[in-house]
């Protein structure tokens, strides 16, 4: 039986700004509780909600990790009572409520899954986050339908290029916004049948276009602001417009009439401060229907780079300059 370190290297936040912040530290290996699994990290994603918190915005909720990290793949090191899926040397990603930048991390069992053959570690770590999100706004509160349209914005990020392909794969007809030709590119050969460039085109006029007058179905958006009035004026009758963040600000005026006239329904979620129980509930979904996908080759992890864990502040500079097409990942020697 391997013996585990009393400690591990960990990148916390010290204060808040910009990422020079993020420090590695030695900090004492966390032990797994009931119905926890302690996961060797050999990789972890990088994702916005991280870079939201290095900056003060985002607050690791109570109870929760303060260090920075949702996803992570690796192998299990431990387990805690009642743990019944996984033992130790186990390969598996996770979901976590926090701590994912070092090089031990502990997540529930329930938020844990197995990585699929011919996946590599690289790419599982790029999996949780977002496609339980993906998974879970697209399909279930936004509940996309083989045949209908998706707009999807931030086309290139990785949860953007993720609800391409699923979307897709799952029937779906999707149309993308970003900011250069080069990502408008790569969404198109990922599926997408129209990228809209938002530099150089109204993606409302585009839509009209693009679905003679009627309107997307269902619209993932990130982005907030002043896109919120023209995602109202971008859906179709019975549409489903779906918040999972707002890059451009949360507070709008917005015509409820035309909410009224379409029969529109506005809805959004986070999933940091979800119970275990809904983390479960997604992830299975995810294992049944989105990995298969993925082990299949019919879905792929778009990588855009990798950092070694102690460059996590590099990889933060990297997703601050908006050039990135898919995920970031740390790597843990």
């Amino acid at each position: 039986m391997t013996t585990l370190p009393e400690t591990m290297t960990a990148i916390a936040i010290q204060g808040k700004g910009g990422p020079e912040v993020l420090v590695a530290e030695d900090r004492a290996l966390p032990e797994p509780g009931p119905g926890q699994v302690l996961i060797r990290v050999a990789a972890a994603g990088v994702n916005r909600p991280d870079v939201l918190q290095r900056k003060g915005l985002y607050p690791a909720p109570k109870g929760h990790s303060e260090l920075p990290g949702l996803e992570v793949a690796g192998t299990v090191a431990a387990v805690g009572g009642g743990v019944t899926r996984f033992q130790a040397g186990d390969r598996v990603m996770a979901l976590l409520n926090g701590g994912g930048y070092a090089t031990f991390a502990l997540a529930e069992e329930a938020a844990t899954l197995p990585i699929p053959e011919g996946v590599s570690d690289i790419e599982a770590a790029a999996i949780p986050e977002t496609f339980f999100t993906v998974w879970h706004n697209v399909f279930e509160r936004g509940a996309l339908k083989a045949g209908e349209w998706l707009l999807v914005h931030g086309g290139s990020s990785g949860i953007g290029v993720t609800a391409i392909q699923l979307a897709t794969q799952l029937g779906a007809k999707v149309i993308v916004t970003a900011g250069s030709q080069e990502k408008c590119d790569a969404c198109l050969q990922l599926g997408a049948l129209r990228a809209v460039n938002y530099t150089t085109e109204d993606f409302v006029e585009v839509v009209k276009a693009e679905t003679a007058g009627r309107g997307v179905d269902v619209i993932l958006d990130m982005v907030g602001g002043d896109y919120v009035d023209r995602n109202i004026r971008s859906l179709g009758d019975d549409g489903r417009l779906v918040y999972i963040g707002f890059q451009s600000g949360s507070k709008v005026t917005v015509d409820l009439m035309r909410v009224m006239l379409k029969r529109l329904t506005l809805t959004g979620s986070t999933l940091r401060i979800r119970p275990t129980e809904v983390k479960g509930a997604i992830a299975r979904e995810v294992e049944m229907h989105a990995l298969p996908l993925v082990a299949g080759g019919n879905v792929r992890v778009v990588i855009d780079s990798t950092f070694s864990l102690r460059d996590a502040a590099a990889a933060h500079a990297r997703m601050e300059t908006s050039q990135h097409i898919g995920k970031i990942v740390l790597t843990v020697a």
